[in-house]
């Protein structure tokens, strides 16, 4: 990685927080709004675009039939039939539902990676990667925290 690849990263580590902010979305709150809706480390994946610890997650074995629904605001994400074990610790899907979410360049790690989030109230849901199974060859690698499960 030469210097200017650092500089851009460095930027687009100060730069994203802010840009995902300024985005208008259907549900907005304000910071202490969310942070009285939320747990702190629901607070800090959602909000923060942190991550939780691999295998922290009830969801990451869950297989019952159902609906993931953003913690949010309630937002049908998932279908319980596009879940998969990718043994990452992580719950993993190949495809969203329908206008569920939106994406973004993450650079934070000195790579291009496809943040998601949800597409009505901009929380963090996870990443995007490329190593999925078919259909879609799509690994929504998910935080648990940020999603609630309905029973079908």
């Amino acid at each position: 990685m030469n210097r200017r690849q650092f500089a851009l990263s460095t930027l687009a580590l100060l730069v994203a927080p802010i840009a995902l902010r300024a985005q208008t979305f259907e549900i907005t709150r304000t910071d202490a709004e969310w942070r009285a809706m939320l747990t702190d480390l629901e607070y800090r994946v959602m909000r923060q675009e942190g991550t939780e610890r691999a295998g922290s997650s009830p969801l990451d074995k869950n297989y019952a039939p159902g609906t993931y629904i953003c913690r949010g605001c309630d937002l049908p994400l998932y279908a319980s039939e596009a879940k998969y074990d990718s043994r990452t610790g992580w719950p993993s899907f190949y495809e969203s539902l329908p206008n569920a979410i939106g994406t973004k360049p993450d650079r934070k790690l000195l790579s291009v990676r496809t943040e998601v989030h949800c597409r009505r109230c901009g929380s963090h849901l996870g990443h995007i990667f490329d190593d999925g199974p078919r259909p879609t060859g799509k690994r929504h690698c998910l935080n648990g925290v940020s999603l609630i499960f309905v029973s079908a």
